[in-house]
């Protein structure tokens, strides 16, 4: 019969594994978030202070606080079993949330928490572990904790994280670049806290009171990845797909085309996610965004679907069934919700293509003349120049038969010519940095002058064909003020 035999992991070893689980600091924080959040908050402060000579990260929050013995098991490894049913509001599964997101950014953690005007604090200091190669937590008494950094920031009722030995923050760097690269750090730790937490931030989400999170002072904004303020979002039939009895949401949405957003609208997305890349489903769990941008390899990323978006929300209750992992940062639906996702997703992909080729087809439909035209054969596309556009028809007029023939021939070269790829990537990534040739008031009257000539010469000008031919030409789009004055000018002059 086998003997049994204890073999428990190095804490040494253990510990210093366990800091290279992929935390980045935007992800580290928000899982710090996250139990602030479940206790809750309603206040959360995020500090980084580097003035110091040992620079110091906090996180308070004004939620339920612990007793002494809830703090110590919150500062146990595996302080929960992830087989265990949890409350409907907990954001946690593992019970190593705490640790491993701290320990991936510092090497002493300190959780001070005051609950009924009692304090009560204790400290894992990596150091202090791997000297004696076990797991030796500090309980703080009165006096340590009144000595602790930013103590002051601890609410009367809630709880104070503080990392200090922040050996990973500054990637070796000193001076004020060490400060660029923090400044850095925390920018996207903005823009990820406000992707993550944006239905708590904006009071969405209904079994969890409305938070605000600030860093360094400053409120978190939020980014809704489905531009819901935006009158022109589509928001496509709700379904549901039912797992072991919970219910699991799937939320179709069809973004705007970019000429539908403000300028300023369009900035804020465009400096925090791209179309392209962040299109596919967002996986929320109890209304907490795990992942996103993904179709779980039941579609391609392409530029035609790149509006499209799928809200998906389910309950912790189906942990296991998604596979969540420690980060909360992958999420792998089960195979019911893989199915009906499929369906729901053949429908809004041919939703956002007809959204994003809208505008080159209303183009087409209100030029009468346009110079490019689209065609489909055989379920081939190709695009050619209009051969029979008024400008090509003065010009064969004023031509010899060889060097029309010249001429078709120089465009059909064009036609094949195109950049497809490079101008794929460069519309794709932004969309509005694509602007007609630039002209003053000048050069617009001379191109005008010259177009005129083409098409009219000598004889009487035809206003309504010639104002075709100026939008079907989009040199003049953004100077159609001095294409009035000067088609007004052609009206007016004698015959």
């Amino acid at each position: 019969m086998a003997t049994p035999h204890r073999l428990p992991p190095s804490a040494s070893s253990l510990s210093e594994s366990m800091r290279d689980l992929g935390y980045s600091l935007a992800t580290a924080i928000a899982d710090i978030v996250d139990n602030s959040i479940a206790a809750g908050s309603t206040e959360i402060d995020i500090v980084c202070d580097l003035s110091k000579d040992s620079p110091t990260l906090l996180i308070s929050d004004n939620g339920q606080a612990m007793d002494e013995a809830e703090l110590l098991a919150a500062m146990k490894h595996g302080a929960a079993n992830p087989k265990h049913q949890r409350a409907e509001t907990d954001l946690g599964r593992f019970g190593l949330g705490l640790k491993t997101a701290s320990f991936s950014q510092c090497r002493q953690l300190t959780v001070v928490t005051s609950k009924q005007s009692k304090i009560a604090g204790a400290e894992w200091d990596l150091d202090l572990v791997s000297e004696e190669d076990d797991w030796i937590l500090s309980i703080l008494d009165q006096q340590d904790i009144q000595q602790l950094p930013y103590i002051d920031q601890l609410s009367p009722t809630g709880t104070l994280v503080i990392w200090r030995k922040l050996d990973r923050l500054f990637e070796d760097q000193e001076g004020s670049k060490r400060d660029e690269v923090v400044n850095e750090k925390l920018d996207l730790v903005e823009k990820h806290l406000g992707l993550v937490f944006h239905r708590f931030l904006s009071g969405d989400v209904k079994q969890y009171k409305k938070i605000t999170i600030r860093i360094n002072g400053h409120p978190v904004t939020v980014f809704d990845p489905f531009c819901k303020s935006n009158k022109a979002t589509q928001v496509l039939p709700k379904e549901i797909v039912s797992v072991d009895g919970k219910d699991v949401l799937i939320q179709p949405y069809i973004l705007p085309h970019h000429s539908k957003l403000s300028a300023k609208d369009y900035e804020f997305y465009e400096t925090r996610s791209s179309f392209i890349s962040n299109q596919g489903a967002y996986v929320y769990r109890n209304g907490r965004l795990m992942a996103w941008g993904d179709w779980f390899r039941l579609v391609p990323k392409g530029e035609a679907t790149k509006l499209a978006r799928v809200q998906i929300d389910f309950p912790n209750a189906l942990d296991e069934s998604w596979t969540i992992d420690i980060k909360k940062s992958r999420a792998r639906p089960p195979q019911d919700v893989r199915d009906r996702l499929r369906q729901v997703i053949a429908k809004i992909t041919s939703t956002s293509t007809r959204v994003h080729r809208q505008r080159g087809q209303k183009l087409f439909q209100e030029i009468s003349a346009p110079v490019w035209e689209r065609y489909a054969d055989n379920g081939n596309i190709r695009f050619a120049i209009n051969r029979t556009h008024p400008v090509l028809a003065s010009l064969k007029e004023a031509m010899s038969d060889k060097q029309y023939r010249s001429l078709l021939g120089y465009l059909d070269i064009v036609s094949a010519s195109i950049p497809v790829e490079m101008i794929y990537s460069d519309y794709s990534s932004a969309p509005r940095d694509f602007q007609p040739i630039p002209l003053d008031s000048a050069a617009v009257i001379q191109r005008l002058e010259q177009l005129q000539e083409i098409l009219f010469g000598q004889n009487e000008v035809d206003v309504d064909k010639f104002r075709e031919v100026i939008i079907s030409s989009r040199i003049f789009d953004t100077h159609m003020n001095i294409v009035e004055d000067y088609l007004q000018e052609a009206v007016n002059e004698p015959g």
